[in-house]
């Protein structure tokens, strides 16, 4: 199997069994950032993440230690750099999370997510919200009926087949299954992401992580 080894010095001696390169990306994606994610990670005795450009470089990683500290988990960049911490929102009904920029917790939040339950409208899997509203709606599920909606995620995310949409109904990221070189197809513990670029990219990742703990079947981060 064709190995990705990243060019991020930190990571080079612990991807050895790294699944293989990404693929190009397809015409509908030529302005948008093609990511490979796989959930595991990089250090011993933890659970996480590593993600990889179309190059191979190490972009992202998430190393929770499972006797580590509890609550949270801390998107970082290639050099351990946190980006963003995720914390469960305490004393709330339903899956709720609060996402901050960086790993001060002891500020507003950049925004929230919460799983979203109406059954009328399964194919809508969570709601993100500015400013640590709960994104709820009794109407519908579209953004546009709340405005403190930033973006609605639609899709199964079990299936490795999700997509974000903003407040306009643009699509500005999804989640696709990945296939190697040869129609090799790999587990869902590989996938694509695919931002376009009104989106962050980090914040796409942030996204990726707490479909994981809301609809993960199994190998959650410590919390």
């Amino acid at each position: 199997m064709t190995k990705v080894y990243p060019n991020a010095n930190v990571a080079a001696a612990a991807t050895a069994t790294a699944p293989s390169i990404p693929a190009k990306p397809q015409a509908s994606d030529v302005n948008a950032t093609v990511l490979t994610v796989w959930k595991k990670s990089l250090l011993f005795n933890c659970n996480g993440f590593t993600v990889f450009d179309s190059k191979g470089d190490l972009v992202f990683r998430v190393d929770n230690y499972i006797q580590g500290v509890k609550g949270e988990i801390v998107l970082m960049d290639a050099a351990g750099k946190p980006l963003l911490t995720i914390r469960r929102k305490r004393l709330s009904l339903g899956d709720n999370w609060l996402v901050y920029d960086g790993e001060k917790t002891d500020v507003n939040p950049r925004f929230s997510v919460k799983k979203h339950v109406n059954i009328l409208t399964n194919k809508c899997l969570a709601h993100v919200s500015c400013n640590g509203g709960d994104g709820s709606s009794s109407s519908s599920s579209s953004p546009t009926n709340n405005k403190n909606v930033l973006y609605e995620i639609e899709g199964s995310y079990a299936q490795r087949a999700c997509a974000v949409y903003d407040g306009r109904r643009r699509r500005v990221a999804e989640i696709k299954k990945k296939e190697a070189f040869g129609g090799v197809a790999f587990g869902s513990d590989v996938f694509r992401l695919i931002v376009q670029p009104e989106m962050e990219t980090a914040v796409a990742m942030g996204l990726v992580i707490l479909l994981d703990q809301m609809f993960g079947s199994s190998g959650r981060l410590s919390l």
